[in-house]
């Protein structure tokens, strides 16, 4: 798969394309039967698969603060589109001068003349356009002068329900995990190198994996029963029970959300590595404790609990 940084990396051989747009957090099922439908148009054509993405997400210019958390990491997110099919990837810098774009423009600059494209995928809610100006009848009607087809796939649903991220989202949010894995496809997983952090719990004496989120606000907090791959080299889907702490830390006056594991019957040297953590149980919420004492007596609870729940 091709992955395209920015307008700007465009060259005459990105010409020709079957498209579809958005922002494909979680790569949730919905996602993968509208990518499974249009690879079967793209292959009768000819054409690439390209699946335009933003970077930052449109709610996070516009929204900022309120912006929705993400499902899952950019990498995450290439390896998912990756895995469904996908040809390739064009990510375009969503900032004000994209924003300002007119719908016109989106179908003409970008779809036609930088990109070609001659099938477009989205949905019938899919907006574009400064001010969200264009819809999906603006691109029938274009698509009809300039020489593009768009389709549009029927909705795709779990237990009657539209499969959609903000569905996915708030499954996560109230540890529905079970339902999370339902939609997404794959149960919901953080990832990421371990680094070095305060050492807070190795003084505690019980040491963690830390892997921080950088810029991604993940949409639950608390302490959970996880499995973790790629502790053992040897054996990367080998997994390994553990407690997980997800948060900012209050106890300890964190800021930056982090992924803090705990792994049940373990030691050794994990940091550099790139670990996948994967949540099966919420045990408790995120709490402030009066002192690191009471922080230490509740984390030994926490993983008793993590024993009990894998039976290790």
């Amino acid at each position: 798969m091709e992955l395209i940084r920015g307008l700007h990396n465009l060259r005459p051989q990105h010409q020709g394309n079957a498209i579809t747009i958005g922002n494909f957090d979680g790569v949730h099922r919905g996602h993968q039967a509208m990518l499974a439908a249009l690879k079967v148009h793209a292959d009768s054509l000819n054409l690439p698969l390209m699946v335009i993405c933003f970077e930052p997400q449109p709610q996070e210019l516009l929204a900022a603060e309120q912006a929705p958390a993400r499902l899952m990491t950019w990498r995450d997110k290439v390896e998912a589109l990756r895995t469904a099919g996908v040809d390739r990837v064009l990510l375009v810098r969503f900032d004000a001068h994209f924003r300002a774009y007119s719908a016109q423009d989106f179908i003409e600059s970008l779809l036609v003349d930088a990109l070609g494209c001659r099938y477009l995928y989205v949905g019938d809610d899919f907006r574009f356009g400064c001010d969200r100006s264009g819809d999906q009848a603006a691109l029938i009607a274009a698509g009809a002068r300039l020489g593009f087809t768009v389709g549009q796939l029927p909705t795709i649903t779990e237990s009657g329900e539209r499969i959609s991220s903000t569905r996915l989202r708030a499954a996560v949010a109230k540890a529905d995990f079970v339902l999370a894995e339902a939609l997404a496809g794959r149960p919901f997983a953080v990832a990421g190198r371990v680094v070095h952090g305060d050492k807070i719990g190795r003084t505690l004496g019980l040491p963690t994996a830390n892997i921080l989120m950088r810029r991604q606000i993940l949409p639950l907090r608390g302490v959970f029963a996880v499995e973790v791959y790629g502790v053992d080299p040897v054996q990367p889907e080998k997994p390994f029970p553990g407690v997980a702490n997800v948060g900012s830390r209050p106890t300890v006056q964190g800021i930056q959300a982090r992924c803090e594991t705990y792994l049940l019957n373990f030691s050794g040297d994990l940091y550099g590595r790139r670990l996948r953590v994967v949540f099966r149980h919420k045990l408790r919420d995120e709490q402030r404790f009066p002192s690191l004492d009471a922080l230490k007596t509740a984390i030994e609870a926490d993983i008793a609990a993590g024993h009990d729940y894998f039976a290790v």
